[in-house]
């Protein structure tokens, strides 16, 4: 990579970004000094750290933006590596799925539910709970303190046009909104009492719980206290899973550490009025040549990038003093919107503290190693031995795969799966619906797809890299296409139209006998059975299978869902979806009553009346009854 000419790099903050021949981002960075920072980099390689070098070596150019403070250049560097997800930079991710105690605010009647995945707007989020066992037992604890609704909105749905409630409202474990057995006012409160109690203001639900259950003893109402008492044990249940850790209120988030050079494992409890209400995990890819320090402000970035569920604390506890504590601070202050402070404790029970965290971690970092120690040997020796049988000019670090899916030519898709490193890559699938009537032609449908994905990349190839949007922006190092050598044959032959049989390698794997083959050659190459290079092209065959499969069963699904209420008088797009909606499926609206359809305010009775015969082949009458 050419150093850029003297006097260009200003003296100034900003965020900077190495990009590779295909002006892909590989490593996004920040700096208070632009110009100090990046020479850093243009020195003598063997005076650099090893990851360090590897990435100049990579690199084929250095650009970057310059703001105002080091603070913007902080929020710019986390935006761009959220956006790029460069290879070389330092990678914070879950190390599962963690469920969460949500409550949905936004809803007429909030539900309490267990929830995974992305945060959704007006659901507010408690936890994260190590297993989803732990948090339906306190769920359903709660619910007998605090009866709000657990029960899905097509269920709330049904049983408020039945007008008779479930049987969580017979054992006293929901409210009844359903049926009105509880105005807006008093769940609204209800659901409050809940959203207190989750954060961590327990102490008076217990003390009023105590003081209502005795109050109902002295007045010999000895089955009210009987109910109380069961309350009061369910809350109590709940409050010793959250363990006691410190002896005040305090807010706080703990975070341990444990790892080696390649990666490490995080571990945080979230610790809120001195109890632990949540912990999450993390394994860092440890990409970039970091001090102890630089870890921690990484960790930093990635807990708090996003606002958390649980909100920013007043202090965190960190196991190592962060390489620039004031910036860490002043950003964290910016999103709770008062004082935060960034500690490394050194007595005391807060010390105690961080020491539990961090033996947590070493525990999670041994199983970990385990485990990575099995796979990262066995993909490192499956694309090596890749390149070596393919005689590919590299390693495949990124392989894509393309099987079809159709009935007799119905709902045709076509599926793009992306390995990196071996390892699946969701995040970069593709689907394809077929355009053309292809018939029953996989051949011609192959072609199409090749077409559309290979011209879009050479579309975007031909932008400036900040204007790719990204979808099918890089290519791959293997293209792999499922099927034989009529496959293969039609992958060369879009890769030639288009100029790309020299830039990219390709080869197919035919099923029958899992042979792969390559283009000009009449024999298959051999890769031996029960190899982890022959895995490692099954698995991703196996994987874009399953893709094509699922898109087309979601296609026909939705084909045969709308089919039976299409074509009805009365019955548009908007009153079809509001049907299947309102009664929670299809299959639901098939058993629904005449009765049933008639009760729904919003649905004409002569259209009540062409649903039901359309469904159950009687003959549509017009008009009005008869």
């Amino acid at each position: 990579m050419q150093r850029p000419p003297a006097g260009t790099i200003p003296d100034e903050p900003g965020s900077y970004q190495f990009k590779d021949g295909n002006g892909r981002i590989i490593y996004v960075g920040k700096a208070k000094s632009l110009r100090q920072r990046l020479s850093n980099y243009f020195g003598d390689p063997a005076g650099l750290p090893p990851r360090t070098a590897q990435m100049v070596a990579t690199a084929e150019s250095v650009e970057w933006i310059q703001v105002r403070t080091e603070l913007d250049a902080l929020l710019l560097e986390h935006s761009l590596i959220k956006q790029h997800d460069p290879r070389f930079n330092v990678e914070l991710r879950d190390d599962k799925s963690y469920p969460f105690l949500a409550v949905t605010v936004g809803d007429e009647w909030p539900r309490a539910t267990v929830m995974r995945g992305d945060r959704r707007k007006g659901v507010r989020y408690f936890g994260p709970y190590a297993a989803a066992w732990a948090i339906r037992e306190t769920l359903d604890g709660l619910i007998r303190t605090f009866p709000v609704r657990t029960c899905s909105d097509a269920k709330l749905q049904r049983h408020s046009r039945l007008g008779r409630p479930c049987l969580l409202f017979h054992i006293e474990r929901c409210a009844g909104p359903c049926v009105g057995e509880v105005t807006t006012e008093e769940y609204t409160s209800l659901v409050d009492d809940l959203i207190r109690f989750l954060e961590g203001d327990t102490d008076e639900f217990v003390a009023a719980l105590e003081t209502e259950m005795a109050e109902a003893s002295a007045g010999l109402e000895f089955e009210r206290a009987a109910r109380i008492r069961d309350r009061l044990a369910a809350v109590q249940k709940v409050l010793e899973r959250q363990q006691m850790v410190l002896e005040r209120d305090e807010d706080l988030d703990v975070v341990g550490v444990a790892g080696d050079e390649l990666e490490a494992s995080v571990q945080v409890f979230f610790v809120r009025r001195g109890r632990v209400v949540g912990r999450k995990g993390y394994v860092i890819d440890r990409a970039e040549d970091l001090s102890d320090a630089e870890v921690v402000d990484r960790i930093l970035e990635g807990l708090y990038g996003d606002p958390p569920p649980l909100g920013v604390p007043k202090q965190v506890l960190v196991p190592h003093e962060s390489a620039n504590v004031a910036l860490y601070e002043e950003w964290l202050e910016s999103a709770r919107g008062s004082r935060v402070s960034i500690r490394v404790p050194q007595r005391g029970p807060k010390r105690e503290l961080i020491e539990t965290v961090t033996h947590n971690a070493r525990e999670e970092f041994a199983r970990h190693r385990l485990k990575r120690a099995a796979d990262h040997n066995s993909r490192a020796r499956a694309l090596n031995d890749l390149q070596s049988r393919l005689e590919l000019p590299e390693a495949p670090l990124r392989i894509e795969c393309f099987d079809m899916s159709h009935i007799q030519g119905s709902d045709y898709v076509g599926s793009m799966v992306v390995l990196t490193d071996g390892l699946p890559d969701k995040r970069e699938y593709r689907r394809f619906r077929i355009r053309g009537d292809q018939g029953n032609d996989d051949f011609a449908a192959m072609e199409e797809v090749l077409t559309r994905r290979f011209t879009a990349y050479l579309e975007e190839r031909s932008r400036p890299v900040a204007e790719r949007p990204g979808k099918f922006a890089y290519p791959p190092q293997l293209l792999l296409v499922d099927g034989g050598k009529g496959q293969l044959s039609v992958a060369v032959r879009v890769l030639e139209e288009l100029g790309l049989d020299e830039e990219i390698p390709v080869a197919s794997l035919a099923k029958r006998f899992e042979e792969v083959y390559l283009p000009h050659r009449a024999d298959p190459v051999e890769v031996p059975r029960g190899s982890d290079a022959l895995f490692l092209l099954q698995r991703v065959r196996d994987e874009a299978h399953r893709f094509a499969i699922s898109f087309h069963r979601q296609l026909r699904g939705k084909r045969m869902t709308t089919s039976v209420l299409d074509g009805i008088p009365g019955l548009g797009a908007v009153r079809r979806k509001r049907l299947i909606d309102e009664f929670g499926g299809l299959k639901a609206v098939m058993r629904a009553t005449p009765e049933e359809l008639r009760a729904l305010s919003w649905l004409p009775d002569a259209v009540a009346d062409a649903v039901w015969n359309t469904i159950h082949g009687a003959p549509t009458r017009g008009g009005r009854d008869s």
